[in-house]
């Protein structure tokens, strides 16, 4: 396995992970960690945000399962298509974490939790990072 693939599929597993703890933030016995960040997105640290109603509980279900699937695609992406077809599979994750990055930082800002935008730099460079030129294995 490259060193790209390594990369993508560590982003990948982090994706699922954090997808996980979003829809499982869909109960209130499992919420806090959801909870707290969002009670530091948007300000003020006031303990406001509860996660409780069931339109917010239904949101963090969707969102993590999309999130969730989404990582399992790409690990899967990272293996034998970006392999056999790499440009190809390279352009997919890049424009489909791109596509993420401005409709999730979009949506925040409309939300008033512009501060997830900083979270979300990490996921980008996350994903963007491994595939850059310089860890591509070259010609022998």
């Amino acid at each position: 396995m490259t060193q790209e693939q390594t990369g993508l599929r560590l982003a990948a597993a982090i994706t699922i992970g954090t997808g996980a703890v979003l829809a499982l933030a869909a109960h209130p016995i499992t919420n806090l960690p959801v909870r707290l960040l969002a009670d530091l997105m948007i300000w003020p640290l006031d303990g406001a945000e509860t996660g409780d109603r069931p339109e917010t509980r239904l949101a963090l279900a969707i969102a993590g399962g999309v999130m969730a699937g989404w990582g399992l695609m790409i690990w899967h992406l990272a293996g034998a298509p970006l392999r056999q077809m790499p440009e190809v599979t390279r352009a997919l994750i890049r424009r489909s974490v791109l596509l993420w990055f401005v409709v999730d930082g979009a949506a925040s800002l409309l939300a008033g939790a512009g501060l997830n935008i900083l979270g979300n730099l990490v996921f980008l460079a996350l994903f963007l990072l491994p595939m850059r030129p310089t860890l591509r294995p070259g010609p022998v």
